[in-house]
């Protein structure tokens, strides 16, 4: 298998993003002036660095800035967004680890609390410049395609860094209350479907006045922007795995492929064809 890479760009702002065909990372560098993304979230775990400019984005309901220098830490599922909100934009890289290949490296290397969405970090933006250079070099490894053995080593040595910027998780987190977990489930359970208010004010007994409001204040995102979360997650899973837009778009629930892609490329900047194109080629 070879790996896979694509670019988009215009004037303010360039992606260039490539998939290692064993592992499945992707490694993504890339330029934004002013917006950057909507509020999004991934499956993967997100390590990356600013390189050059101010780099801002909300993470966890804080507002967090990246100069260069600081370190990136997103857990999956973490909510997030980003702009640039000084002249001249902001460069940066991520690296994106797929939840499996973490559980598996993490216990290969015996790394408690590295276990996919069981992982949670005590900071958004670390000032470590030992975490930073493992970030950077296993970023080059990948971006660089510097071969499989200088990967290897360099993830190695990421996540043996990243053990140390774990949260203690111990502590169960508080459940949602029973009303309120009733509409996300619901949600969860009929994706697809043009579910509507109504049916969330029959599965929790609130009234839709209120329903809004406090599903907001408990998950961090309306219900409407919690499903449509819910769809482009599932939308890359599938466009990873080869189904087309039009496909993907019946499926998830998007009333048609332009739908889909509208929503894709706010939230990741790139078309889902082009996604799906550089899965593809592996």
């Amino acid at each position: 298998m070879t790996n896979a890479t694509v670019a988009e760009g215009r004037n303010d702002h360039w992606l260039v993003a490539r998939r290692d065909a064993q592992t499945g990372i992707e490694s993504l560098r890339a330029h934004f002036s002013g917006h950057a993304y909507d509020l999004h979230d991934h499956d993967d775990m997100l390590i990356g660095y600013t390189e050059q400019g101010v780099q801002r984005f909300q993470c966890h309901r804080s507002l967090h800035t990246s100069v260069p220098g600081r370190a990136i830490l997103i857990e999956p599922g973490a909510l997030h967004d980003g702009h640039a909100p000084e002249p001249g934009g902001f460069t940066y890289a991520m690296l994106y680890l797929p939840q499996p290949w973490v559980e598996r490296a993490a216990r290969r290397l015996n790394i408690a609390g590295l276990g996919g969405v069981a992982a949670a970090f005590g900071q958004t933006l670390v000032d470590d410049p030992r975490l930073i250079e493992a970030i950077r070099r296993a970023f080059l490894a990948l971006y660089g395609e510097e071969g499989r053995l200088a990967r290897d080593e360099a993830l190695d040595r990421l996540l043996e860094h990243l053990g140390g910027h774990l949260l203690d998780t111990t502590a169960a987190a508080p459940a949602a209350p029973p009303a309120l977990a009733r509409v996300r489930d619901l949600l969860h359970e009929h994706m697809g479907a043009n579910i509507g208010l109504d049916e969330l004010v029959d599965s929790s007994g609130i009234d839709r006045f209120r329903l809004t409001r406090l599903f907001q204040r408990e998950f961090g995102t309306s219900p409407h922007a919690y499903l449509v979360r819910l769809r482009l997650r599932a939308a890359r899973r599938l466009l990873a795995a080869g189904h087309t837009p039009a496909q993907v778009a019946a499926e998830v629930g998007f009333a048609d492929q332009s739908h889909l892609g509208r929503w894709f490329r706010r939230a990741y900047r790139m078309t889902p064809a082009t996604y799906r194109r550089m899965c593809a080629r592996m």
